[in-house]
């Protein structure tokens, strides 16, 4: 991945350009340009909480010099009429910020509190969980950082830092083991340090690729536990293994149990649901 605090930084920027266009009106016509305030964040919503670090970054990229106290950390477990933080400002700076800041941390407490959940299910386990790139345009930074936050593992962040031969790249190719040798060949000549993983469909599939090689991981997309297992005996510890597809918190110990070193999962990111918070303003 690139430069995170670049990054971030870019990404406030451009939310905060998208949101205040050119100017706060509502801001600018009643309130003081030099008055000053504090504000709390209010959870209103039990989960894991996400995003303390974030919002405070938010608030100094618009004026360096706030006022941030921190009441609770990243990843700790948050209950309703808890207070996460207190800020003290330019009042400017609260409302200008306000719902950047809500929309990051309820959207990373959210996907924080479902990894977790999925997490809690591997305990005992060696299987990790792993995001997937199923994620919302722009905002991938912090989604993924939120599955760290929730106990996950990031899969590659971007399309340039690892090579994953699918489906659809098998299929154009012309075949598995052709796919597999211009990837290898590429890797070799032309992008050096690149992983190769390959998604195989069926048990033929993970044939073909131990009598070719090559690779780092292997990708078991859609198969059955007990077609897992099977792949994982011819495997045998010679690459990774991933699970994919099909996977969810009602059957994801089941896979595990198969003793595949990752399980993939899209879920955590897009099906979670935004958490409840609210930043209130409080007098000094």
């Amino acid at each position: 991945m690139m430069n995170y605090n670049y990054l971030l930084q870019q990404l406030i920027k451009n939310a905060l350009a998208e949101d205040i266009g050119d100017g706060d009106h509502s801001t600018l016509a009643s309130i003081d340009k030099d008055a000053r305030g504090k504000a709390v964040l209010k959870i209103k919503e039990d989960g894991i909480l996400a995003g303390i670090i974030v919002a405070e970054k938010i608030f100094r990229f618009m004026q360096p010099n706030i006022i941030f106290t921190p009441y609770k950390k990243d990843g700790e477990t948050m209950q309703y009429g808890e207070i996460a933080f207190e800020v003290e400002a330019n009042v400017h700076t609260i409302l200008q910020t306000e719902r950047l800041v809500l929309n990051t941390m309820q959207r990373m407490s959210g996907i924080a509190t479902l990894t977790r959940l999925y997490v809690n299910k591997l305990k005992g386990f060696k299987t990790k969980l792993l995001d997937t790139r199923k994620t919302t345009p722009n905002f991938r930074l912090l989604e993924k950082e939120a599955v760290l936050i929730g106990g996950g593992v990031n899969h590659r962040f971007g399309l340039y830092d690892m090579i994953m031969l699918k489906d659809n790249h098998i299929d154009y190719c012309g075949g598995i083991e052709r796919a597999i040798n211009k990837a290898y060949e590429y890797v070799q000549t032309i992008k050096s340090g690149l992983k190769i993983e390959v998604e195989t469909r069926n048990i033929e599939d993970v044939k073909k690729v131990m009598a070719v090689g090559k690779v780092d991981r292997i990708m078991l997309d859609n198969f059955t536990p007990a077609l897992i297992e099977e792949a994982i005996k011819i495997i045998a510890g010679q690459y990774e293994t991933e699970a994919s597809g099909g996977i969810n918190l009602s059957n994801i110990e089941t896979y595990a149990a198969t003793g595949v070193d990752f399980i993939s999962s899209g879920a955590v990111i897009h099906q979670a649901r935004s958490l409840d918070l609210s930043l209130k303003a409080v007098s000094i």
